[in-house]
């Protein structure tokens, strides 16, 4: 007999998405007519093309494969350097921060490794996650077997929740036990939330004093326009002693379709073994990358290596400066119905709080039925995401413009 992984049998329901486009597929069936005019603003996948640069890059590095002279094979493990060496200039050096190429690492996504990240920590952690917050981190600890069963409001032995509302700004408390490991995404999914420095700083400190690991989300690191705002957690004095930080080109690119991120591993960050010895934890994750991946295609690292030009970093300005006007519309129109909304200005991400008391799912339904846009539901995210929506800027700008239409006359009918 073959045994299962019986941690997966402890997940609750279907992960958030695809339940969200089980309801559309439903509905479609259902409204064959209105299935047509369906817009989507609930994945935040992107719609924009590519940047030129990016593709200009690909090209080039396709004719290299064509080349026996050029032809390349299996990438580093942990990536080209030409790519770590671009990402240690352009996202660290220019902001002067002291991060190193060797302490980064390829990936073909964010998303990727915040599961593979788990290859590494040991079991009995006690983890402390936002809510809302974004599924993978939950579902991923809970496949590795790193908490206990469900309970019934769907939250899991071992996970500490941290509440993200509206009275604390969407950055959670500094808790009074003991944690050590710690989920923090900012700009943040799903709430549009951002941190300030001194906030990021109360984060590293606690880390530091309980020997704790941050877990620190930058997927959407692009869209910060707060000048005040912290640009990385290695902003904060010490955080390289205590934290990895986890980036993607999935929005600032285009690449959700191309598939590249990376992981930073400072060399001073250390855990421990269960007798207390202190082990650096940049040699496990190049081991662990160097046994169970061989890295990201080469055309793919071209390509992200393009982003780090001239040309390629104002085509990333341009695609995100339109996401970011797509969230201000959201937002300014959510406002204009006299709805409270959250987010849009340093994130891709409108947060709306439900009006009429209205649960999530049940303005997911009046959006769907109503008005054929597809949002996401904030309770997919948590029990503080009840009573939200999330809707997503990730879109042209036309069918925005239609969103906000639709809306006004959901408003008044």
């Amino acid at each position: 007999m073959t045994y299962i992984n019986e941690h997966y049998l402890k997940l609750t329901g279907a992960y958030l998405f695809p339940e969200i486009a089980r309801r559309v597929r439903e509905f479609s069936i259902e409204d064959p007519q209105a299935a047509g005019r369906i817009i989507r603003c609930g994945i935040g996948d992107v719609t924009e093309p590519l940047p030129a640069a990016v593709i200009e890059a690909m090209h080039k590095a396709v004719d290299e494969m064509a080349g026996r002279e050029t032809f390349r094979g299996y990438a580093p493990p942990t990536g080209y350097e030409f790519l770590r060496e671009a990402i240690a200039a352009g996202d660290f050096k220019e902001h002067g921060l002291d991060i190193d190429a060797e302490e980064i690492f390829i990936s073909d996504g964010s998303k990727t490794d915040c599961g593979a990240i788990l290859d590494i920590l040991g079991e009995g952690n006690i983890t402390g996650v936002t809510d809302p917050v974004y599924p993978v981190y939950v579902d991923s600890n809970v496949m590795a077997g790193h908490t206990g069963p469900a309970r019934e409001d769907g939250t899991y032995g071992g996970l500490v929740s941290l509440p993200c509302t509206a009275e604390n700004g969407f950055v959670p408390d500094i808790p009074e036990e003991k944690l050590d490991l710690i989920y923090l995404c900012y700009p943040n999914n799903p709430t549009g939330g951002m941190i300030s420095r001194d906030q990021l700083k109360a984060w590293v400190d606690y880390a530091l004093a309980n020997d704790a690991i941050i877990i620190y989300d930058a997927a959407y690191q692009a869209f910060i326009h707060d000048v005040d705002a912290p640009w990385s957690i290695y902003d904060i004095d010490g955080a390289k002693r205590c934290a990895m930080e986890f980036h993607s080109f999935s929005k600032n690119g285009g690449f959700t379709g191309v598939r590249c991120g990376y992981t930073v591993c400072p060399r001073e960050l250390e855990g421990s073994t269960k007798t207390n010895a202190r082990i650096p934890l940049h040699g496990l994750w190049t081991r662990r990358w160097a046994t169970k991946a061989n890295s990201v295609g080469y055309i793919v690292q071209r390509a992200a290596e393009a982003l780090y030009s001239d040309e390629g970093r104002l085509q990333v300005r341009r695609l995100v400066d339109h996401y970011l006007g797509n969230a201000r519309l959201l937002r300014e129109a959510c406002e204009t119905m006299g709805l409270t909304a959250f987010g849009g200005n340093n994130s891709p991400y409108v947060w709306v709080a439900c009006p009429d008391g209205l649960g999530s799912w049940e303005m997911f339904d009046r959006m769907l039925r109503r008005a054929n846009v597809v949002i996401t539901p904030g309770v997919g995210f948590g029990s503080c995401g009840e009573g939200y929506i999330r809707i997503s800027a990730f879109n042209t700008r036309e069918n925005v413009l239609q969103v906000l239409q639709r809306m006004k006359d959901m408003d008044r009918s």
